[in-house]
């Protein structure tokens, strides 16, 4: 079964993924459960995965929350094209894999996903490429042999990724307009790195404010501390909205 279009008319809310580093599934649920009324998206990473494993994925898309499986599968394509399919049958409404894994890697990995949901009648989750991580910076890129600047190595991972039939990337709003260009129009930008003007950057080095990011060519925003790290998270992310809503008029 395929997804709704790819491409739509998205509320704010649509438009956010929170998400849930944290590293118990009891303070996951508090999360969801202080911010489910909103509508927004959640993200599962590593951190939680690793604590909580797949049942709990499941137990959030079958309670009709839109999942992002943040894993980043990156390994051999065989391994990661079956890796894909597991994670499709979990019923994530998204989740990604590595760019740096290569074409075929890609490739492989979208053919076998839209084969199993075909023969197994399951939703088609969206699938998409990172690109190069928001905490990286020019220096960081440069330790690992990458010399060319952090925008070129972004535009071509991701039309690698287009061509390859991802449904889109995740990559910082920074890059988002120059992603724009090279790539068709109805292709996903996913943007983590996301701060509101009061907020600390923590760990990232290429942030962005929400409405900065919208304006950019961002269609999904993920965002984590500056709403789970203060003790009011539906307020917090009630201005998060409003400063969304209020840069689109």
């Amino acid at each position: 079964m395929t997804p709704s279009p790819i491409k739509s008319i998205i509320s704010a809310a649509d438009r956010i993924f929170i998400a849930l580093d944290v590293d118990s599934e009891s303070d996951a649920h508090g999360i969801v459960e202080e911010c489910r009324s909103f509508g927004v998206g959640f993200k599962i990473g590593l951190q939680l995965f690793t604590n909580a494993g797949p049942r709990f994925v499941s137990q959030l898309a079958d309670a009709g929350h839109r999942v992002f499986l943040d894993l980043k599968f990156h390994d051999i394509p065989n391994t990661v094209a079956k890796a894909s399919v597991e994670a499709a049958r979990l019923g994530v409404w998204m989740f990604n894999l590595h760019a740096l894994g290569g074409g075929e890697m890609m490739k492989r990995s979208v053919d076998e996903v839209n084969e199993a949901v075909e023969r197994e009648t399951v939703v088609r989750p969206r699938i998409i490429a990172v690109t190069i991580l928001t905490s990286f910076d020019g220096v960081m890129l440069n330790e690992i042999g990458v010399t060319v600047p952090i925008g070129e190595q972004v535009i071509k991972l991701s039309t690698l990724a287009a061509a390859s039939g991802m449904d889109g990337v995740v990559a910082s709003a920074r890059e988002a307009r120059g992603i724009r260009q090279a790539v068709r129009s109805d292709f996903l930008i996913v943007s983590p790195g996301i701060r509101p003007a009061n907020a600390t950057i923590d760990d990232q080095k290429r942030v962005t404010t929400p409405a900065d990011a919208i304006a950019a060519g961002a269609d999904y925003l993920v965002i984590g501390r500056p709403i789970t790290g203060v003790a009011d998270k539906a307020t917090e992310l009630e201005k998060i909205l409003k400063e969304i809503d209020n840069s689109s008029r």
